[in-house]
């Protein structure tokens, strides 16, 4: 891999990656897109738990404290994740956490960002589920919601529901094109606009280039499709501008190896990360007590015995999204379902409880839980120490690395889980309708598939890495548009907010390639459809 360059150099290619680069290729800059992980298709996804398949695309990080569940494909989270498409309650926007003043900047609020969910929601599409379009899983939560005096209510998706067969695989990347990927729209769009995308490319490091026009140089390696341990080929690409979209694990580790090189980074880098305050719990549904208590049934005659059933998140309960209550007592409880190899992570009430006789009971009744995810509010406390030598994590085997972030959850963090904890009890024990456990945090600590925040958009400098329009202080032409950039957890889903944020800060990304010498402008209309 020689010397190259190119207008815009774009490091991940997952929410915060593909929109600036669809947006900058149509615009006519020369944009290059760099992704770690392989590329697939629909027919190169096999739905299955066979080692060498979902771990090629999936990466588990353990760090002190806290796991973090990532995506690893052209595509990125959007070919992992479960789809649920929410725009954050505006409370966020307004959250002060642990530091006694507003952390999101004063230019974003709820109403502002409105118009950007509005282009993401048309052009992924989004759709707005129905009650003939849920899960019975979800059925179960509602009903028991409702009898608890509580609403709840279909999550919007993006899911052609057309398309979807409910075969409940969506962690292991969609093989009938039904959920609307990034695989979809913005990425094929960008290379029909004559974008380059570039599989399994880690970068390591970013410094200043030495060429005439150009900013920045990105040092990359090439790696071995069979062995992601092994480089094949390193390479440098010089930028006028470059979009850091390496995902809240991968973007703060880069910027930390590059510090010395850059001449010095916010101190805010590779701090305030959040799990998004996500806090799963298991519930083993009575059976007999689903049928008298909430009056269900499937077909087939049985009560409940359906987590697998359909897609894997479709309701949610958003009562306790007040904001005239406190900081930490606020959360959403949503309906969804993970693969059976995660059920090490399901507690027993005994000790220790991830192994033994009362674990083996308790995966007996596994088509008659029902997983809750709550999202709380959390305090932002986890940080990343130095870098390792190569790449954002220790790789210890396929899917499974050593990360160097830790994180010892607060008063405030455990007050948020402990309140949505009670709830969900008060919910599902009511009349003993079910026996609920959380996730035991004695196997990695806090779990979490929606990082943010470790490299954070704001108006303080002493608290954010970037500036309002996602610009690294103190380096121009260095934009970071992941969910890194996201200040606080969100209390839903955070894709959705990932991409508006992204969609917001391409006109000044533009803006700043033409200072750069790029011929690009900005107004391209939204990506088209492509099935």
């Amino acid at each position: 891999m020689s010397t190259q360059t190119t207008d815009v150099l774009v490091i991940g290619s997952g929410f915060g990656g593909a929109i600036p680069a669809y947006h900058l290729a149509a615009g006519g800059a020369r944009v290059t897109v760099l992704e770690r992980g392989p590329r697939l298709a629909a027919a190169d996804f096999t739905h299955d738990l066979s080692l060498g398949t979902y771990n090629r695309i999936v990466d588990v990080v353990k760090g002190d404290g806290i796991s973090v569940v990532a995506g690893n494909c052209v595509g990125g989270g959007s070919v992992v994740y479960f789809a649920a498409s929410l725009r954050a309650p505006a409370l966020v926007f307004e959250r002060h956490g642990s530091l006694q003043h507003r952390i999101w900047p004063t230019s974003l609020t709820r109403a502002t960002l409105d118009p950007w969910y509005d282009r993401v929601e048309q052009a992924l599409p989004v759709t707005r589920l129905d009650w003939d379009s849920i899960s019975y899983a979800g059925g179960v939560l509602a009903a028991a919601c409702h009898r608890a005096g509580h609403t709840c209510n279909p999550v919007p998706v993006a899911v052609d529901l057309a398309r979807c067969t409910d075969c409940n695989w969506m962690l292991s990347g969609c093989r009938f094109d039904a959920k609307r990927s990034l695989l979809l729209n913005y990425l094929p769009a960008a290379e029909t606009h004559g974008a380059e995308i570039r599989p399994l490319h880690e970068v390591q490091t970013i410094t200043p280039s030495l060429l005439s026009g150009y900013r920045y140089a990105v040092t990359c390696t090439v790696l071995d499709p069979a062995d992601y341990t092994c480089t094949l080929e390193v390479g440098t690409i010089h930028a006028r501008v470059v979009v850091l979209a390496a995902g809240a694990m991968g973007t703060p580790v880069i910027l930390q190896r590059s510090a010395l090189a850059l001449g010095g980074i916010p101190s805010a880098v590779g701090r305030y990360l959040s799990g998004n305050g996500d806090r799963v719990s298991v519930a083993i549904m009575d059976e007999a007590k689903v049928r008298s208590l909430l009056d269900l049934s499937r077909p087939d005659g049985s009560a409940y015995a359906a987590l697998p059933v359909g897609k894997p998140i479709t309701t949610a309960a958003f009562d306790h999204l007040n904001p005239d209550a406190p900081e930490f007592t606020r959360f959403t409880l949503q309906q969804i379902y993970f693969p059976p190899i995660t059920n090490v992570l399901a507690q027993t009430g005994s000790i220790p409880s991830w192994f033994g006789i009362g674990k083996r009971q308790m995966r007996r009744s596994w088509r008659s839980w029902l997983t809750v995810l709550a999202m709380t509010e959390d305090d932002n406390e986890g940080t990343f120490g130095p870098p390792p030598i190569s790449g954002s994590f220790t790789r210890l085997a396929p899917g499974i690395g050593l990360g160097t972030m830790s994180f010892t959850p607060t008063l405030n963090t455990r007050a948020g889980w402990d309140t949505a904890d009670r709830e969900l009890r008060t919910i599902l024990e009511k009349d003993g309708l079910a026996s609920v456990q959380p996730w035991t945090d004695d196997v990695g600590g806090a779990v979490t598939a929606h990082p943010l925040g470790s490299c954070r958009i704001g108006d303080d400098p002493r608290t954010s890495a970037l500036t309002d329009q996602h610009e690294l202080r103190g380096h121009p032409g260095l934009f970071v548009t992941d969910g890194a950039a996201v200040p606080t957890s969100l209390t839903v889903n955070p894709s959705l907010t990932i991409a508006a944020l992204a969609e917001r800060a391409v006109p000044t990304i533009v803006t700043r390639a033409n200072q750069s010498g790029a011929a690009v402008h900005y107004g391209a209309p939204l990506p088209t459809d492509t099935p």
